[in-house]
């Protein structure tokens, strides 16, 4: 059995790697992107390969290939899976998009997935889910100083309401209920007192009361939203003519922007960048939520430059 080991901050993950990452809508994204032997690929969000190694298995170009990831744990691990000739980037996918177009590189196929990726999810020291009790951390970047529990102890009530309505799409009543009673429980620790807090503010749902909660202090933490509006624009910039965009994401408030962005990109005649292939998002079969629970929210949309 495979096992990858890396020390980091202090601590020593031994991992079991069939049992990191299970990319989502595998057979829907190489359907839809179609990679050839020889293609130029571009994974701005790659984390531990799982898409990026069945398309580059069909492409074999690894040197004009390049595969993207802010989180150091997910790249130390894709120096370890991939050929010395894939270039890696350890930085967010806009700096990186802005450095290659610098460079004037071109690709055949760009993919993103804005998922959260499964280690981070269930390393209890990355404090991204309340699943698992750990610090309010939730940075994708361990680089970046900001973090949840920055946003939970310091925001103020009004400041807590207002992330809660905007990226966690709240309900105004509840969001600031539940920030009143933040500010009332600091300081605040773990991701367990969080939950509890949120928990015990709630009424019961098919979903933890805290998902939509934590969604959103992990989208502050890390600019997510902000970083793919910024982005989106520039990628057809990168892609070869009749080359394809496939974008994954998770919540509405990030299939918004991919939607829109489409949409607007598609919309102006022969000078279109993009041509829409989805017009509706690919969503997981039921085969996929078997096996892969956390594929039930995610939402494939594709695209080919004009």
């Amino acid at each position: 059995m495979l096992k990858f080991l890396v020390d980091r901050s202090q601590t020593l993950y031994n991992i079991d790697m069939k049992e990191l990452h299970n990319p989502v809508l595998l057979s829907e994204v190489l359907a839809n992107l179609e990679p050839h032997p020889g293609e130029k690929y571009l994974d701005l969000t790659a984390g531990y390969g799982g898409h990026a190694s069945k398309i580059l298995d069909v492409t074999q170009n690894y040197k004009d290939s390049c595969l993207i990831d802010r989180d150091e744990f997910a790249v130390e691990y894709l120096k370890s899976k991939f050929p010395l000739e894939v270039r890696l980037l350890n930085t967010d996918f806009y700096s990186a998009v802005l450095q290659l177009l610098e460079c004037g590189k071109t690709f055949d196929i760009i993919l993103a997935d804005f998922g959260v990726s499964s280690p981070q999810l269930d390393m209890e020291e990355r404090g991204f889910s309340f699943k698992n009790d750990g610090p309010l951390d939730m940075r994708m970047d361990k680089r970046q100083t900001k973090t949840a529990e920055q946003i939970v102890n310091h925001c103020s009530e009004r400041e807590l309401t207002e992330i809660f309505i905007k990226y966690g799409e709240e309900k105004p009543g509840h969001a600031k209920l539940i920030a009143r009673e933040i500010v009332h429980s600091r300081p605040i620790k773990t991701t367990k007192e969080l939950a509890d807090i949120v928990l015990r503010k709630s009424r019961y749902s098919k979903i933890h009361p805290a998902t939509k909660i934590f969604q959103a202090i992990r989208i502050v933490v890390n600019d997510e939203l902000e970083e793919i509006e910024k982005t989106l624009p520039l990628l057809p910039k990168l892609l070869n003519k009749n080359g394809r965009l496939g974008i994954i994401s998770f919540h509405s408030l990030e299939d918004r922007l991919v939607k829109d962005f489409f949409k607007d990109a598609s919309s102006h005649g022969e000078e279109s960048e993009l041509r829409i292939i989805t017009k509706k998002p690919i969503s997981a079969k039921n085969t996929e939520l078997g096996i892969n629970p956390r594929a039930r929210s995610a939402k494939l949309r594709v695209a080919v430059r004009n």
